[in-house]
């Protein structure tokens, strides 16, 4: 469905894309939540949008269809069935009835870190607390239905962040140049942008540091703009329309250009169905991959300065048509295809920031399913958040006292 183009501009930064505002956005509909309660949101909303997404990962919108006899709406099984131990390609992993991926594993055990460190992180705290965690605590994985190493599911673009820094021991700084160039960072920056609510520019620092331990190039500055989106989901009073004028405030070439250009065709629509081909045809000239997911193209996964990973630009652009609704957010996500569990992990998050509940019955299936208690890193975060903030008043207070006599010229 058309949006009307006589819409008023309502972002103040530049060649930003028209984006009208909503007056049923999650914010406007009820009272704003508090710190805790966006918190809680979002970082369940990212596990449950992991968890939907998961087993229709690598498809496209009209394999899923023919599939499912239709559009995703929910949890659904496993794409081979009870095949899915032997089953290619995505074997031996139980994608599927609620399980959540690596996206969600990640995102606890940085959330893990924050705990431990109880500040702002940076790469050096990826090789100190991160690694270790991967290496030295077994955890229940739910797609291997087992206790086992975080580090025995992670993807190859996550087991740098081991063979770099604990084998190789390369600057914790430099560790991620050489990696494939991907989401992997920018899908588990949600709490990087938690910690810096209402900070999108803290919050865009913070993550390319924390992120130059695992990637390079476009997929360290998704991992920053995904932390800065959060962040300003955040502020009270935000919509989708302000979250996308904050990611394009900061983002540089192609992530830039890619968030630009999908997010306007975004706003066109109000219905993930008409809106999944526009938007894949919106991002494919800044995506690397190609059109067969599972067979990247020669120039895959490489550094650029043209180019954007697909899945940070199409979960804006999810959020832009459903207005910040959750459901709707996550669903066209799922129903995108291709790296659709980590599109909708960062939908969610997003969504979820903003305010939007997530359905209660999805978030319990999920709980159940994977054997997770979402709530509690929630309840966590929301306490480092707290920490971090008051540090930060500290700091800038000495600061201010420290300055202001060098400029009065005493």
């Amino acid at each position: 469905m058309k949006r009307h183009s006589d819409t008023t501009r309502t972002h103040e930064t530049p060649n930003t894309p028209k984006i009208p505002n909503n007056p049923n956005t999650p914010n406007e509909r009820e009272e704003s939540p508090a710190l805790d309660e966006r918190i809680t949101r979002a970082l369940v909303g990212a596990a449950v949008g992991d968890a939907l997404g998961g087993p229709v990962e690598g498809y496209s919108p009209e394999q899923i269809a023919e599939r499912h006899g239709g559009r995703v709406h929910g949890v659904v099984g496993p794409w081979n069935g009870d095949n899915w131990r032997t089953a290619r390609p995505i074997a031996p992993y139980h994608k599927g009835d609620g399980h959540v991926t690596d996206d969600t594993l990640m995102t606890h055990a940085l959330v893990r870190v924050y705990a431990t460190v109880r500040d702002h992180l940076d790469a050096y705290a990826v090789a100190e607390h991160l690694v270790p965690d991967l290496m030295t605590t077994p955890r229940w994985i739910p797609e291997l239905q087992a206790e086992a190493l975080p580090l025995q599911r992670i993807f190859l673009a996550e087991k740098w962040l081991v063979a770099r820094l604990h084998y190789g021991h390369v600057d914790p700084r430099e560790a991620g140049v050489g990696n494939i160039v991907n989401c992997g960072a920018a899908m588990y920056m949600a709490p990087v942008g938690l910690v810096n609510a209402a900070n999108p520019r803290g919050a865009y620092a913070e993550a390319l540091d924390v992120a130059g331990a695992h990637q390079s190039s476009y997929g360290r500055e998704a991992a920053g703009v995904f932390a800065a989106a959060v962040a300003a989901a955040c502020a009270p009073g935000a919509t989708p329309d302000s979250v996308v004028a904050a990611c394009l405030s900061l983002a540089k070439d192609g992530t830039r250009a890619a968030i630009e250009t999908v997010c306007e065709v975004a706003s066109r629509y109000t219905d993930f169905e008409s809106a999944l081909t526009p938007l894949r045809k919106a991002v494919t000239p800044y995506d690397t991959v190609g059109p067969d997911y599972r067979s990247p193209s020669l120039g895959a996964r490489r550094p650029s300065r043209l180019h954007a990973i697909e899945e940070l630009p199409i979960a804006l652009g999810m959020l832009v048509v459903a207005r910040g609704d959750y459901r709707h957010a996550v669903l066209g996500s799922v129903n995108y295809g291709r790296d659709c569990d980590s599109i909708a992990t960062m939908s969610g998050a997003l969504a979820g920031a903003l305010g939007s509940e997530v359905p209660s019955d999805w978030a319990k299936q999920v709980a159940e399913a994977s054997r997770l208690d979402l709530h509690a890193p929630a309840a966590v975060l929301a306490e480092v958040a707290r920490e971090v903030f008051e540090r930060d008043v500290r700091r800038r207070r000495a600061h201010e006292e420290a300055f202001a006599p060098l400029a009065a010229g005493r």
